[in-house]
């Protein structure tokens, strides 16, 4: 079960971010479990959507041990550090098409915790919101939540800066699309400014002037990304009272959408 869940490939890009175990200097106490198994039992957690203590214990660790270590590894950022070690990986390789990207967001029910707000698509319950940018096939660049009532062009800006300069297979990284493409809900010529300032071309359709259907011939990629992100099943309904945590989990369905790829 753990090699299903964590392939070598995986595995060994996953060493090259995991910070290193604590040492005990005073020695005794019982063995750690290896990070592997941990690993293995945060992306069923994932993506099955079960609760920490509905794990099964083929994993090895407790689901409050697994918990304990999904709380260290999300505070040193290890999540965002493999995502951009595969875009990397992906970049260097040439499979990052930077012609086109595009922009949008997706709500979800929250129970509780930090960066939630009433939905007004959904009668006003309490709910979060996940903003991504995708390159021209799908792969999702820059990732980041908040509540469900902030409207969805507050995040244009910190999404674009989040971009991280990934490598290229030639000449030095890259982190500015050619050209973005995004909805109405992004009409605003603050936002038009601000992207022809750093160089993006815009596609942004017009309230009241343009239909949204032509701009989906080449925005579909980030609705199929959407549906992506519905195979990670802890993702359906935010459960997590932190918001770091809610991103983390983002951030694993990132980074897995992003090995498959790597590995076809």
């Amino acid at each position: 079960m753990v090699e299903r869940m964590v392939p070598d490939e995986l595995w060994e890009l996953f060493e090259r971010v995991v910070p290193p175990a604590p040492s005990r200097p005073q020695g005794g106490g019982r063995r750690r479990y290896g990070d592997r198994e941990v690993l293995a039992a945060i992306i069923f957690v994932a993506t099955t959507g079960c609760t920490w203590r509905q794990l099964p214990p083929v994993f090895g660790p407790s689901g409050p041990t697994v918990h304990r270590r999904f709380t260290e590894w999300s505070a040193a950022r290890v999540w965002a550090k493999l995502h951009r070690l595969i875009l990397d990986e992906l970049g260097s390789r040439g499979d990052l098409d930077w012609s086109r990207c595009a922009i949008d967001s997706v709500n979800m029910r929250a129970l509780k915790g930090d960066l939630t707000g009433p939905n007004p698509v959904d009668r006003g319950k309490k709910g979060s919101k996940i903003h991504l940018i995708t390159e021209r096939t799908g792969l999702p660049l820059s990732i980041g939540i908040s509540g469900a009532n902030p409207h969805d062009s507050q995040a244009l800006e910190p999404l674009v800066r989040g971009i991280p300069p990934i490598r290229s297979r030639r000449g030095p990284r890259r982190r500015r699309p050619a050209k973005l493409h995004a909805d109405k809900g992004y009409d605003y010529d603050h936002l038009r400014r601000w992207l022809r300032k750093r160089g993006i071309r815009h596609r942004i359709a017009r309230k009241g002037i343009e239909s949204s259907t032509r701009l989906g011939r080449h925005r579909w990629t980030i609705e199929r990304t959407m549906s992506w992100l519905a195979g990670c099943r802890r993702l359906h309904r935010r459960y997590e009272r932190k918001a770091e945590h809610f991103l983390a989990f983002t951030a694993i369905a990132c980074s897995l959408i992003c090995y498959r790829r790597l590995t076809k």
